[in-house]
């Protein structure tokens, strides 16, 4: 039976709330402090420095004051098989979620929670949408985390009861809440993951970020008679400061990818995919099985090279916090071990089928479209640069090369109600779906295209605000044909 004593977060929460608003001002904050220190002044200037101070520290006492209110009015409770969170001053706000509506309940535990040994809870139902939980409390205690669960269990239990009966079904209920673990990655595994992450582009994409926010302070005068002079004693010492930044970035970008993905777990239970990760900021995310849409495998070329693959699933809700619904499920695994663990958990797919190719008078589309851009940087490096930038010539080679490689890569197979459609960007991607999960399936055909007999199909399931998709291009137009025939509803089709 439901309790209907009330519950309340931590204090900790009011900091914690105090803080995620404060983080919109640091950029703010930080110009002003940088300011002050380059001002040699002694005198302050009310408009330029007294004023921004006080414009600021009105948001800062406002976020302060928030976040103490939040947590002061804020009380949860469990009543007629739902949870019920009422909060708010003058405004009361009060929500009613019923437990059968629960999708999944995902955990974080940041820097605050691990010192105090609280966590945050994140209640996602089908209704949940932009990557925002129905509920999130924000700092309870692990023990109150698992008093959700075990309510939400018995509710669920108890609708499930009362269906059989009024059923009229006479079964017996067994409730498995051990889970099982499917796989968990070794340090060794973590350090390869990180070293063949593409996490350097994120570093140095923060690192322009945020030399752009201080651009107006940095005096590029000076910067740039520094580099004219350093330039002066050679190339070679240009190159090697270049290759020991980028090194830095890199080893910075595999410290990042270490700590995010520390102690990375994938276990089933009771029908749910748990994945838990995370160093300075611990994350328990659960994924209902029956809403995953559909699967990616997905190779970058450096992990192709020693037989490395990642797995992401697109969900239509579970992942709190991922805003596109895409999870990493399995983010570095040898492909021979692929296998077994999706076997064991999407039964109803199949790895390995026969995919049919584009034909060979559709290899050129692959790599003629690039020209657009390929061809104009050539003109203008072979009139600016001249003679030297008659060199850019060679770039055609790299182009074509990639196209073709694309073409070698693309294909489809089907199998009953599965559609298999493989693919390359820059990375492989294999991309598993049912028939049933599919939302749209559409076939392109430009006038160029019609003219080969050739045709592109896209298909997209639903996962996050637009979709996923995936897309097969410059198929024949048979094999397109096929395949929108398949997804018709017509009798199913098996591979070759």
């Amino acid at each position: 039976m439901m309790s209907k004593q009330t519950y309340i977060l931590h204090p900790i929460s009011a900091i914690i709330n105090f803080l995620k608003g404060l983080k919109e001002l640091i950029i703010p904050i930080a110009i002003i402090v940088l300011t002050r220190i380059f001002n040699k002044s002694d005198e302050l200037n009310f408009w330029t420095e007294l004023l921004p101070i006080i414009i600021i520290g009105v948001p800062v006492i406002f976020y302060l004051l928030f976040g103490i209110t939040k947590w002061a009015t804020f009380r949860y409770w469990f009543e007629e098989d739902e949870l019920r969170v009422e909060y708010g001053l003058f405004v009361k706000k009060k929500r009613y979620i019923p437990f059968e509506r629960v999708q999944s309940l995902n955990y974080r535990e940041g820097i605050f929670h691990q010192l105090f040994g609280l966590v945050q809870v994140m209640v996602e139902t089908a209704g949940s949408t932009n990557g925002k939980p129905e509920v999130e409390l924000t700092a309870i205690t692990k023990d109150a985390a698992k008093r959700i669960e075990e309510e939400m269990e018995n509710a669920k239990s108890s609708q499930i009861e009362r269906e059989l009966k009024n059923a009229d079904v006479n079964k017996e209920i067994v409730s498995d809440s051990k889970g099982k673990v499917i796989h968990k990655m070794s340090n060794r595994d973590l350090i390869v993951l990180a070293t063949t992450s593409n996490s350097i582009g994120v570093v140095l994409a923060g690192i322009a970020a945020i030399l752009g926010q201080f651009s107006e302070y940095i005096p590029y005068d000076l910067v740039f008679e520094e580099i004219r002079v350093f330039v002066q004693f050679g190339v070679l010492i240009v190159i090697f400061i270049l290759i020991v930044g980028l090194l830095i970035a890199w080893l910075l970008s595999i410290a990042l990818t270490f700590l995010s993905y520390y102690g990375f777990s994938v276990s089933e239970e009771s029908g749910k995919l748990i994945v838990t990760k995370g160093m300075l900021e611990k994350k328990k995310v659960t994924i209902p099985l029956n809403r995953v849409q559909a699967i990616k495998i997905v190779e970058n070329p450096l992990r192709q090279l020693f037989g490395y693959a990642s797995v992401v699933v697109e969900s239509a809700g579970g992942a709190v916090g991922e805003r596109d619904k895409k999870m990493t499920l399995l983010p570095l695994i040898k492909k021979k071990q692929l296998a077994p663990i999706l076997n064991e958990l999407f039964p109803q797919f199949q790895l390995e089928l026969d995919l049919h190719r584009p034909p060979s008078n559709a290899k050129a589309f692959f790599y003629r479209l690039y020209f657009l851009w390929v061809v104009p940087l050539i003109g203008l490096c072979s009139y600016f640069y001249y003679p030297l930038g008659l060199f850019s010539i060679l770039l055609v080679i790299p182009v074509i090369l990639f196209g073709i490689w694309q073409f070698h890569t693309t294909g489809y197979g089907i199998c009953e109600n599965q559609l298999t459609i493989v693919y390359r960007n820059i990375s492989r991607i294999t991309f598993l779906v049912e028939k049933k999960r599919i939302q749209v399936a559409e076939r392109k055909q430009s006038y160029f295209q019609k003219r080969r007999n050739l045709a592109s199909i896209q298909t997209t399931v639903m996962s996050g605000m637009t979709g996923a998709t995936a897309k097969a291009t410059h198929l024949s137009i048979n094999d397109a044909n096929v395949i929108l025939d398949w997804f018709e509803n017509k009798e199913n089709i098996k591979s070759n």
